[in-house]
């Protein structure tokens, strides 16, 4: 019995130790796999880390903005300039990304760049190693008797380094001779480049009109101011050809031209129906307290409204007026425009 209990204890004893060492194996490996699940974590939040802090775009990047790297800075200097301007998160990343992508060169090439939409760091760090600078023309319209300020609007909300005020400073002698029309400059073109272009499209225009300038016989300021005049006035070449006849015919006898549009230029808005107030307002614009033409064109005319301005129909016509159908009429006297006003606007 005693031999027989001994080998029961120890079997017992082999159980224990067996349970012992299958208790510490498995609690061995769940440690590991609690280490292994922690690592799998870390390495989660780190590459989400590096993904969304590192590789993908700033939260502010500047799109459509110009970023200028000047000459002669080094890939740090580079990296902090771009981190500075929030084009990317780090400037260590930077610098080891960039000799990778592009690997003919290990320095950044100096110019202005722009960047139409959010770049992540490597499509950035290749961009600026190999010079792709971004600087597709952009398309602005400047619609037929656009002024000046209405210009400067229209460029300020498309070309970031545009100077509105300048543009205003130099634009000021050249209302009506900045030529609207349809334009592709580049997103870092100067206010002068604009300024200029614009004019030079102008006398680009007129000179395929010259001829009908000349044999026309007025100055070509009194034509390209009354071209405004025109531009506002009516909305087809036949009907601007009709209202040119009256204007010039009522300046040939001293009559006030007594047009309206000429206060939307005084007060700066795009449409202006003035009141009997308004009709006193002190302005040299003013065509019904001042006779003539105003000192300047109010608007850009299209060359439609030049050539109008040269080419007016022969008529004993001193009034005119737009029906509520749209359709203009004239009149000789003072008392056909009253019957016509009566008719088809009353």
């Amino acid at each position: 019995m005693d031999k027989i209990r001994r080998q029961v204890e120890r079997m017992h004893a082999w159980w224990h130790k067996g349970r012992e060492r299958r208790t510490a194996i498995r609690m061995f490996f769940m440690h590991r796999i609690h280490y292994a699940g922690i690592l799998v974590a870390l390495m989660v939040l780190f590459s989400g880390f590096a993904w969304f802090g590192i590789y993908q775009p700033p939260a502010f990047f500047p799109v459509r903005t110009i970023i200028t790297i000047p000459e002669g800075v080094t890939l740090n200097e580079a990296a902090h300039i771009l981190k500075d301007e929030q084009v990317i998160h780090s400037t260590i990343a930077f610098r080891v990304i960039a000799p990778r992508v592009n690997s003919s060169s290990t320095s950044v090439i100096a110019g202005d760049y722009y960047f139409d939409e959010p770049l992540t760091i490597d499509a950035v760090a290749r961009r600026v190693t190999s010079g792709v600078f971004g600087l597709e023309p952009i398309k602005v319209t400047i619609p037929e008797g656009a002024t000046t300020y209405q210009m400067a609007d229209i460029f300020a909300d498309t070309y970031e380094r545009f100077d509105k005020d300048m543009f205003m400073l130099l634009a000021v002698e050249k209302e009506g001779y900045l030529f609207p029309d349809t334009y592709l400059f580049p997103p870092n073109v100067t206010t002068t480049e604009i300024i200029n272009t614009l004019e030079r499209t102008f006398y680009e225009r007129l000179r395929t009109i010259e001829d009908r300038v000349a044999e026309f016989g007025r100055p070509v300021h009194e034509v390209v101011t009354m071209a405004s005049l025109l531009e506002k006035e009516a909305n087809d070449f036949e009907e601007r050809r009709e209202i040119a006849g009256v204007l010039w015919h009522r300046i040939d006898i001293g009559m006030p031209l007594q047009v309206d549009a000429v206060f939307g230029f005084i007060e700066k808005t795009e449409t202006f129906s003035p009141l009997l107030s308004d009709l006193e307002v002190d302005s040299l614009y003013n065509t019904y307290k001042y006779g003539g033409l105003p000192p300047g064109p109010i608007g850009s005319p299209s060359l439609e409204a030049l050539t109008a301005a040269v080419t007016p129909d022969e008529t004993d016509a001193l009034f005119y007026l737009h029906g509520r159908d749209g359709v203009l009429r004239l009149a000789v006297t003072y008392d056909e425009h009253l019957a016509n006003r009566r008719k088809y606007l009353d």
